[in-house]
């Protein structure tokens, strides 16, 4: 089951992935927050906590005009079925929110990256393609572990 982007054509402030998963909503939970996980389907975590206020950086490989740095801070959290995080890279400063249903065949997951500004075009599209590219990498990550 791949990503779907339901980003509709006319957004630019926010976008919106869905994941129907099959596989229940601790194991998707753990894959959203455990740090060993999250290195391999998104970046590697320093100083991770896993609590509401906590600070934490996600580290990409540096590329040119960016030292591959996510800044990130917990808003929200509810476990197997909310975790909001505030996500800065650079000036890009928006908030990331996963949320957890538990469906019939186990767990539809939806992801919101919001507060995108007018003219942050250029970001807008790197990160739907960021997310539906890690998107994928968490769906083949949920196939292989138990």
């Amino acid at each position: 089951m791949k990503p779907i982007d339901r980003t509709t054509p006319s957004q630019t402030e926010s976008l919106t992935f869905e994941f129907d998963l099959h596989h229940p909503p601790a194991k998707v939970w753990r894959a959203l927050t455990d740090p060993a996980l999250l290195a391999e389907w998104l970046l590697p975590t320093i100083n991770y906590e896993l609590q509401e206020g906590a600070a934490f950086t996600l580290q990409a490989p540096p590329q040119p005009g960016w030292d591959g740095v996510v800044n990130c801070e917990f808003v929200e959290i509810e476990v197997e079925s909310k975790l909001s995080l505030r996500w800065v890279v650079g000036v890009l400063d928006t908030v990331v929110t996963f949320t957890l249903a538990p469906t019939v065949s186990g767990t539809r997951l939806t992801l919101v990256q919001a507060g995108f500004k007018p003219d942050q075009k250029q970001a807008f599209g790197g990160a739907r393609y960021g997310w539906g590219m890690m998107g994928k990498k968490l769906v083949d990550l949920l196939g292989r572990t138990q």
